[in-house]
């Protein structure tokens, strides 16, 4: 580290101090051959320096595109209901409720629309918290 923090404090200023830099633009004309290579080289990293800075500034920020190859089934929530119906719909009578009924929202019941504690084995594998919708009578 310490020779990191000579360079920077000590060397490049001595350097860039000893070069032979024009007062003016039309004095460029007038550095000799030697005098000429010795600017150049700083002076074309530095322009190269301030315009990839500038362009890295100002590109424009990637778009995030979804891949079209992956099939729409890999994101759906419903793997195996009904997948033959473009939208599964089903109706409960309110009448038949009587005074209790447990309803799937994970997907993954065998008797669905009814609960039948797959979302346990699906909360389990992949870390979500899903429950059923539990829907309760009037007491008689």
């Amino acid at each position: 580290m310490e020779a990191i923090a000579k360079f920077i404090k000590v060397q490049l200023p001595n350097y860039l101090q000893n070069l032979p830099i024009p007062s003016s633009l039309s004095g460029f004309l007038d550095l000799s051959a030697s005098d000429a290579l010795a600017v150049i080289f700083p002076v074309t990293l530095i322009s190269w320096l301030i315009g990839y800075s500038t362009y890295k500034f100002f590109q424009p920020k990637p778009i995030d595109i979804p891949d079209k190859s992956k099939k729409a089934t890999d994101s759906c929530i419903n793997k195996c209901i009904d997948k033959t119906c473009k939208k599964v719909v089903n109706k409960v009578d309110i009448e038949d409720i009587g005074e209790k009924k447990v309803f799937c929202r994970c997907w993954r019941s065998q008797k669905f629309p009814y609960c039948d504690g797959s979302h346990n084995k699906h909360n389990e594998d992949i870390e979500d918290n899903v429950g059923p919708l539990i829907i309760t009578g009037k007491a008689s």
